[in-house]
């Protein structure tokens, strides 16, 4: 199995690294802006440039449904169908089959299920999950795992890691580009350490270059989510990736790393910018309060981007105040630049070895 990450600092479980891809190499810490749809919503691809340290995502599932996984592979993947010269990473769409569809059937072969718009009906099996990503043409994919409620019983629990355990040998059976496209395992488990255990054991046995973390960050509380980190920082091979999925938040970006994570993603900075609020090295500031009608000074002092270098609260609060389209695409680009330049000061912190100070800080100043 080809090496893709490669360690080169630490600073207690904190890990940088350096990720070799197809289209690039990137350092590690990295949190990944989301593009569901082919497009960093409201941004185009030499603003994603900018905002990101150029590995960005793309959904399985939406692009699946539309236009088609055969209307991308026609443009040459994603990257040629939304025109980015950067690296990408494609989820397997497991997560959108069992969050957004209602009316679903659990098999050994996959999952019927209904279409979350239309109601029409679907099946999405792993070969079909890893046929589509090939398509896609991401340099990282994803294996189709189930994903059970964290509060599910142990019963249920268990039945769920060893029926995902089977699919991702399927999955990695199907995968047709292991050369250019990274396949990552993923450990579910839920609350319960032995099942997580049983779950790494087992998908190291299958031997995938790089692990991901699922069933956190899906309504269990903070507490809960940083216990199983804490299990999982010495459980999950150290040589490796960890991908922890879903998390933006900037507090559980740095403790994350804290654990050490070495990849995140999450649609948090780019829909709460759309909704008027911007990440600030103080916490959130929702932009749209009357408080910041007069306010003549920027976003975020600390932050030189360009939307925090060109605008006042005032004028952001008056173009979400009057609907112009310009207030979510300055928001979504301040709050995509400051989690790149949180990752960077995260990285750095490390390499000079003081992360920990750095992390007690970070904690102390941001009212999340």
């Amino acid at each position: 199995m080809k090496k893709i990450w490669d360690q080169t600092a630490s600073c207690g479980n904190a890990r940088v690294g350096i990720l070799h891809t197809a289209h690039g190499d990137y350092e590690t810490p990295i949190f990944m802006p989301v593009g569901t749809q082919a497009t960093v919503k409201s941004l185009t691809p030499e603003e994603i440039k900018e905002v990101s340290d150029g590995l960005i995502l793309g959904n399985t599932y939406h692009l699946w449904l539309e236009p088609g996984a055969d209307i991308v592979d026609m443009h040459g993947g994603i990257r040629g169908f939304m025109k980015w010269d950067g690296s990408l990473l494609t989820d397997s769409g497991g997560f959108q089959v069992f969050s957004l569809s209602k009316l679903r059937k659990i098999t050994e072969e996959g999952v019927h299920f209904r279409h979350h718009k239309n109601g029409s009906k679907l099946f999405m099996s792993p070969e079909i999950s890893i046929d589509v990503q090939n398509k896609l043409g991401a340099d990282i994919i994803m294996s189709f795992d189930e994903c059970p409620p964290f509060n599910s019983s142990y019963e249920y629990m268990k039945d769920s890691v060893l029926r995902t355990i089977r699919w991702a040998k399927r999955g990695k059976d199907a995968h047709k580009n292991p050369d250019t496209q990274h396949l990552f395992g993923i450990v579910q488990g839920g609350p319960y350490n032995d099942l997580r255990q049983l779950c790494i054991d087992e998908l190291a046995k299958i031997d995938f270059p790089g692990y991901s973390i699922g069933g956190l960050s899906v309504g269990e509380s903070k507490e809960e989510m940083y216990k199983s980190l804490d299990f999982l920082k010495d459980a999950m091979p150290k040589d490796k990736p960890r991908y922890l999925m879903g998390v933006g938040e900037p507090t559980d970006l740095v403790n994350g790393v804290y654990y050490g994570i070495d990849m995140f993603d999450c649609v948090l900075p780019t829909r709460i910018a759309r909704h008027g609020s911007a990440l600030t090295h103080n916490g959130k500031l929702v932009i749209k309060n009357a408080t910041y009608q007069a306010d003549m000074t920027p976003l975020d002092p600390k932050c030189d981007c360009y939307t925090c270098k060109n605008y006042t609260r005032s004028y952001l609060r008056h173009l979400f105040k009057t609907n112009e389209i310009l207030g979510m695409r300055l928001i979504t680009y301040h709050n995509l630049y400051f989690l790149k330049s949180l990752m960077h000061d995260i990285r750095t912190a490390i390499k000079e070895n003081r992360f920990d100070e750095f992390r007690e800080q970070f904690l102390k100043e941001y009212k999340g």
